[in-house]
């Protein structure tokens, strides 16, 4: 199995409604054909080295990760959230 983990930092002019507006978008990939499991949240503890939203989402394998990322459902959360973050990390490896 494969993990994916994303990790989004909003621009500082970011409202809350556009940030809860891109959480939904992730959230409703969870339907996509190949997701065993997808979790999508607020940072709660708001450090200095935090995040203001991660994703986790779990795969069979790696055709499973390259057929989510070239969905158009999952393409167009992308570019939304192209729009409203100033830094996106991730990390994809075998569980």
């Amino acid at each position: 199995m494969l993990l994916h983990l994303v990790s989004f930092k909003y621009k500082a002019e970011v409202d809350d409604a556009a940030r809860a507006r891109h959480r939904q978008g992730l959230a409703a990939l969870h339907t996509l054909d190949g997701v065993i499991d997808l979790k999508v949240g607020e940072d709660v503890v708001r450090s200095q080295r935090s995040y203001d939203t991660g994703l986790s989402v779990t795969f069979a394998d790696r055709a499973a990760l390259d057929a989510y990322q070239a969905h158009d459902r999952h393409v167009r959360v992308v570019q939304f959230a192209a729009g409203l973050c100033e830094h996106v990390v991730a990390v994809d490896f075998e569980i």
